[in-house]
C-alpha cells in the first residue's frame, strides 16, 4: 500500500512538473508573437524608408529575415480544440527549431469526456519522446508524423517517429523508456489516462519507425 502511494505521489509531482513545462513553451510561443506585433510597426516604416532611398536589396534581404522570424512562431495547426492547438503548435515549433520534419493533420472536437490536462500530458509526453528520439538522428533524417481525427464517436491519435534508429525491444511485454526514471513515469501516465477513459492503445516498433496509437471515447 505504501509501495502504491509513494508511486502516485510521484506520477502526481511528475504531472504537475511537465503541466509547468508545457504552459512555458506556449506562453514562451504567444510571446514571440506578440513580440512580432508590437514590432510590426516599426518593421513596415523601416522598410517604407528603404524603398523611398531605392535600396530594394536591404528591402528584400529584411522581408527574407521576417519571413524566418515569422515562420518560428506561426500557428501551423488549428485542429478546433484551444487547448490541443496551444500543445501541438507549442511542441511543432519546438520540434522545427530542431531542424525536426514535421508532418501534422489534426482534427479535435471542441468538447471531449477527458480533460484537457489529460489531453495535454497524452500529447505532450508522446511528442516529447518523438523529438528527443528524432535528436539523436542526422538533421536531414529526423521526423515526425501526427495524425489525430474522430473515427464516429472515437477520438484516433497516432505519433510516429519515422526515423526511429532501430527497433525497440519489449520488456514483459511493454517497450520500456531509455530515458530515465522521469521519460518512463511520462509513458506511465499516458498508459493510466487511457485506462482511466477505457480507450485503447498501442505500440509498435519496426526499423526505422516508432508508433503510438490511441483511440478514446469522445
Amino acid at each position: 500500500m505504501f509501495f502504491g502511494k509513494n508511486i502516485n505521489k510521484r506520477i502526481d509531482a511528475y504531472q504537475s512538473d511537465l503541466m509547468n513545462k508545457h504552459y512555458e513553451e506556449v506562453e514562451n510561443m504567444y510571446r514571440q508573437v506578440r513580440g512580432w506585433r508590437h514590432d510590426y510597426r516599426n518593421h513596415i516604416q523601416t522598410m517604407m524608408t528603404l524603398m523611398k532611398s531605392g535600396e530594394y536589396e536591404k528591402v528584400m534581404s529584411y522581408l527574407e529575415t521576417l519571413g524566418e522570424d515569422l515562420n518560428t512562431v506561426d500557428t501551423v495547426l488549428k485542429t478546433g480544440n484551444i487547448m490541443a492547438d496551444a500543445i501541438l503548435n507549442s511542441k511543432i515549433s519546438l520540434a522545427k527549431a530542431n531542424h525536426i520534419h514535421i508532418d501534422a493533420t489534426a482534427s479535435i472536437p471542441v468538447k471531449l469526456s477527458m480533460t484537457d490536462i489529460d489531453l495535454c500530458v497524452i500529447i505532450g509526453n508522446l511528442l516529447d519522446n518523438a523529438i528527443e528520439a528524432s535528436m539523436t538522428l542526422p538533421e536531414e533524417k529526423r521526423m515526425i508524423r501526427i495524425y489525430i481525427e474522430m473515427k464516429k464517436n472515437k477520438l484516433y491519435m497516432s505519433f510516429t517517429n519515422l526515423t526511429a534508429a532501430k527497433k525497440m525491444k519489449k520488456e514483459n511485454g511493454v517497450f520500456r523508456s531509455t530515458k530515465g526514471a522521469s521519460r518512463g513515469f511520462g509513458l506511465l501516465r499516458v498508459d493510466h489516462i487511457v485506462k482511466k477513459y477505457g480507450g485503447y492503445l498501442r505500440r509498435a516498433s519496426e526499423d526505422g519507425a516508432f508508433t503510438t496509437e490511441i483511440l478514446l471515447p469522445q
